[in-house]
């Protein structure tokens, strides 16, 4: 949009506030329409930016691309559509927020190599793959399913939310690759190649406690043909969680663009899971895109407290969750089941709420956009929050409260195209671009 049709748009929009000519004017002078050296809009006050952030906030298709979903979702034990719900993404959450459209996450963790782990995961996976399609069954005026980019748009003008498929993990697949096809055919439109270890498909940035710090430098042999077999099929590979070399080689191999479906940039908050300046560049250049994750964790290095680690190891102990990332830790988190986990959460979420470490703020997530739009442009910076898996940050702490995020991206200048770009336009590019490279070597055959 250009600064002269957002000009028109705010003098049409009276329900936005009342803004006065000499406003708008400082306002269209201040804001840049580059990608650096961002102004915030000094001129206008709270109210003025308050009333601009909400009409484009309610104008933009604003998508999130991670969320993880509970043993129960979907079920008579998981009221999506009240605001009772503790779930930080839900039904009733997403509207309050101005929240559109949700990429819901089929989430395993990884175990050993045997074909029992393997299966165990499979099960698991296909249970919440279930669950997710139950949702419109539920909510059929609230909310339905997208497949296709085209999808997302037709569902948010008819009225509804969207819901969308990922798979955080490809550990599910084990070694047999017609899978990959399956979950595809199930809805899944990303795979996360690996979680918070090394998998049979890829190198993770956080290896456990009891793994080497690197398995295959990069991606295996299955790898590679999972990687191959995703762009055929018109997947998303997701190299949020792989290592730096894992991700790549995604990247060189890949013929489609890539994402990173939550990560932060390590330039502002050095951290394994991030991403550095070298690999923002190399996803720039695939054409992909980097959707910021909301986990405070990865937003800004943080200090613990001796009461917060007491709590922490009292729900541990509640739970047998030994401490560190080791195979003990690894098979009681796999023991548990969906419920509990998700009751885990909720009671470290509460420890994080009586116990609060440095504070971590919208303002602190949105200096990662500033950064990431800084090394590669605006056309390259999403939204992936990672709720429902974690959390934290203050003003952005679940779905009801999206809007914080565009409002701080008005004060920094951001227009009206941009932030639209940011919350949902460039997934959708880079989501059509997959599209049609399947396309493309689907017919080369």
């Amino acid at each position: 949009m250009t600064k002269h049709r957002l000009f028109s748009v705010i003098l049409s929009r009276a329900s936005f506030g009342i803004l006065t000519i000499t406003t708008l004017l400082l306002f269209l002078t201040g804001c840049s329409s580059t990608s650096t050296l961002r102004r915030p809009a000094k001129s206008m006050s709270e109210a003025e930016m308050k009333a601009l952030a909400g009409g484009i906030h309610e104008r933009a298709l604003t998508m999130d691309t991670h969320d993880d979903i509970s043993g129960n979702f979907g079920s008579d034990g998981d009221d999506e559509a009240s605001p009772e719900n503790k779930r930080q993404v839900t039904l009733y959450k997403m509207k309050k927020g101005g929240l559109d459209a949700e990429f819901f996450a089929v989430f395993t963790s990884v175990g050993d190599r045997s074909v029992t782990s393997y299966e165990a995961a499979y099960k698991t996976a296909n249970t919440l793959f279930d669950a997710i399609h139950r949702l419109p069954q539920r909510y059929p005026d609230l909310v339905d399913i997208a497949y296709t980019p085209d999808d997302v748009v037709r569902i948010h003008k008819g009225g509804k939310l969207v819901a969308c498929i990922g798979m955080e993990n490809g550990y599910p697949a084990a070694t047999d690759l017609t899978r990959i096809k399956e979950f595809y055919d199930k809805g899944a439109r990303y795979i996360t190649l690996t979680h918070t270890a090394h998998n049979q498909i890829c190198d993770s940035s956080t290896p456990r406690d009891d793994q080497p710090k690197e398995e295959y430098g990069g991606l295996s042999e299955f790898g590679k043909q999972v990687v191959r077999e995703m762009n055929k099929l018109g997947m998303m590979v997701d190299v949020s969680h792989t290592s730096k070399k894992a991700t790549l080689a995604a990247l060189a191999l890949s013929r489609a663009p890539i994402i990173a479906s939550h990560s932060g940039a390590s330039a502002v908050n050095e951290h394994p899971r991030n991403l550095d300046d070298e690999t923002l560049r190399a996803i720039k250049k695939n054409g992909g895109v980097v959707q910021l994750v909301s986990l405070a964790d990865y937003i800004k290095k943080r200090v613990d407290t001796p009461e917060r680690l007491t709590a922490l190891d009292i729900v541990r102990k509640e739970f047998g969750i030994p401490e560190g990332r080791g195979e003990a830790a690894r098979k009681a988190m796999q023991a548990l089941s969906q419920e509990a986990r998700t009751k885990y959460r909720e009671k470290v979420r509460e420890v994080d709420t009586r116990f609060p470490r440095s504070l971590v703020t919208a303002q602190d997530m949105v200096d990662h956009i500033d950064h990431i739009v800084s090394v590669i442009g605006v056309d390259h910076v999403g939204i992936g929050t990672d709720f429902d898996g974690g959390g934290g940050v203050t003003g952005f702490n679940d779905a009801s409260e999206a809007m914080n995020i565009t409002m701080e991206l008005v004060k920094r200048g951001y227009t009206e195209e941009e932030i639209d770009k940011i919350w949902g336009e460039n997934l959708l590019r880079v989501w059509r671009d997959v599209e049609r490279v399947a396309k493309e070597m689907q017919s080369s055959k």
